[in-house]
């Protein structure tokens, strides 16, 4: 008697896919559209055969998503996949473009300019020339409150976003540490530049607008003046604000340039370099750190070399130093 089953060995793949099907795939609960259905042996392409139906239509569906996103968010240069993150770090970026040229415009008439002519009143008809171009209605809140203005917010709101998100990921704290960022060398330099420059500000435009109602009057032989009527504190206040600007602006400059990422001393885990790489990383590290101090010298150079010793001013100008310098709670 024989047996009336087929032989399993002359059985094809193709008959036997009904009963091993592949599960679907669930999509990532963070993923902008579903996961396409993963293919069977059932959907498999066979010679003669179409695509799958499901394929297909997922295919269609995201290239007509695309082409309407190119035609909305595309057209302004945006994305709707972007975070907040992404936002807040070209605010930060992009406003130290504008700071910059201000900063180098500042740095050739209030330092280089006086270094070349050894005298603040022969430097005094440069800044007053430079003023032109930084401080009109339009240039200076585009050059010099905006940015700044821009670049601590966005700085501070990125510390926020990310606190938040190790809030979520972590909880309360990681293996006992805060959840907030470390804070890097150039965040610390930048916290402590923000202050001295508003003091800076303060003291040099801001209070004689609101005293006198116009700063014209107010130049190097102003600093000057500060200078020989308060020396400890001035000496103390512009050193403090010029190392912590050399310091940010340089290492600001090396980040956006992809610099940094690759300067340490001890570097991330020396344990895993070699000491190629450390040699590497040591050596970035010693240029940015000696673009910092060449910035440095050349800011006092001028600026404490020549301006911080001009002496003081005499006759009714003297007066209306002194006054507002009364008012800035100096005396």
């Amino acid at each position: 008697m024989s047996d009336s089953r087929p032989p399993l060995a002359g059985k094809r793949s193709q008959d036997t896919a009904s009963s091993l099907r592949e599960l679907e795939p669930m999509p990532m609960p963070d993923s902008p559209w579903p996961t396409p259905p993963a293919a069977s042996d059932n959907d498999k392409k066979l010679p003669g055969s179409s695509e799958s139906a499901g394929s297909s239509t997922y295919h269609s569906h995201t290239r007509s998503v695309s082409a309407a996103g190119k035609g909305t968010t595309g057209a302004l240069g945006l994305s709707r996949g972007h975070s907040s993150i992404y936002y807040l770090s070209r605010i930060q970026r992009y406003s130290s473009y504008a700071f910059t040229i201000f900063a180098s415009v500042h740095l050739a008439t209030a330092s280089l300019i006086p270094l070349a002519t050894r005298s603040v009143p022969a430097s005094e008809s440069y800044l007053l020339l430079a003023r032109e171009i930084y401080q009109t209605r339009v240039s200076e809140p585009l050059l010099v409150f905006g940015p700044i203005v821009a670049h601590v917010a966005a700085g501070v709101g990125l510390r926020l976003v990310r606190q938040a998100q190790n809030q979520r990921r972590y909880g309360g704290s990681r293996r006992g540490k805060s959840t907030w960022p470390s804070v890097s060398w150039t965040a610390a330099s930048g916290y402590v530049f923000s202050v001295t420059l508003a003091a800076h500000l303060f003291v040099n435009r801001l209070l004689p607008i609101f005293v006198q109602g116009d700063s014209s009057d107010i130049g190097l032989a102003y600093i000057a003046h500060g200078f020989a009527r308060h020396p400890l504190l001035s000496w103390l206040s512009y050193s403090v604000f010029l190392g912590a600007a050399s310091a940010h602006m340089v290492w600001g400059w090396a980040q956006w340039l992809g610099v940094a990422q690759r300067a340490s001393w001890m570097g991330p885990d020396t344990t895993l370099e070699t000491k190629p790489v450390q040699r590497r990383r040591r050596r970035t590290w010693l240029m940015v750190q000696g673009g910092v101090l060449l910035t440095f010298c050349a800011w006092a150079s001028g600026g404490l070399g020549i301006v911080a010793r001009g002496g003081p001013v005499q006759g009714w100008v003297a007066k209306v130093y002194d006054e507002l310098y009364d008012k800035a709670f100096l005396t």
